[in-house]
């Protein structure tokens, strides 16, 4: 393809999106959020995603079914930015973690988080449990984070990330993927 056609359908998916994130404003869709990783580790109030996956994925319910994500670094940088962002209310999740010898040997924990720090191609959170008991150590980890959009969520940081009070929609920044089903495309 050329330069000009790929810049073309790259203004024209960039106003799509746009469209796409006024009108889920307006229909107060809230967005949930998925992190996986190759093992965890946690003590002493210190959660560590072990070998986090690059990108955190979202989507909403139905009737919204939108669906995309976004690089790691960019969901941790919009993590105090706005006026009723994460850092200002944090959100709950649900860790599940398999057991570190026996896959069969699960967790399921709820969690506040707070203050994520990426180092080393781990993810840190600071967390409170606020129900469940948290192992030491897992296996194969997914962390389910709490929704924003109306009500809930990460503030305007994420650059196009987010409904309602706490952000704009889900369109406008790079190596963004948003998929919503209300449009007939799926």
């Amino acid at each position: 393809m050329s330069y000009a056609k790929t810049m073309f359908w790259g203004a024209i998916t960039a106003v799509a999106l746009t469209a796409s994130a006024v009108q889920a404003e307006e229909e107060g869709v809230q967005l949930l959020f998925v992190q996986t990783a190759a093992g965890m580790q946690a003590g002493d109030g210190q959660l560590r995603l072990v070998g986090v996956g690059e990108q955190t994925v979202y989507f909403s319910d139905r009737p919204y079914r939108v669906a995309g994500h976004l690089h790691l670094d960019r969901f941790v940088n919009g993590w105090s930015t706005g006026d009723d962002s994460f850092a200002v209310n944090p959100p709950n999740a649900v860790l599940s973690v398999y057991g570190a010898e026996v896959a069969e040997e699960n967790a399921l924990v709820v969690i506040e988080l707070a203050s994520p720090v990426i180092e080393e191609g781990d993810l840190l959170y600071s967390y409170k449990i606020v129900d469940g008991e948290m192992p030491a150590e897992g296996g194969a980890t997914s962390l389910f984070i709490d929704t924003f959009g109306p009500g809930g969520g990460v503030g305007a940081g994420y650059h196009g990330v987010g409904v309602g009070r706490r952000g704009p929609g889900a369109a406008g920044w790079a190596g963004v993927a948003v998929r919503n089903c209300n449009d007939g495309d799926c």
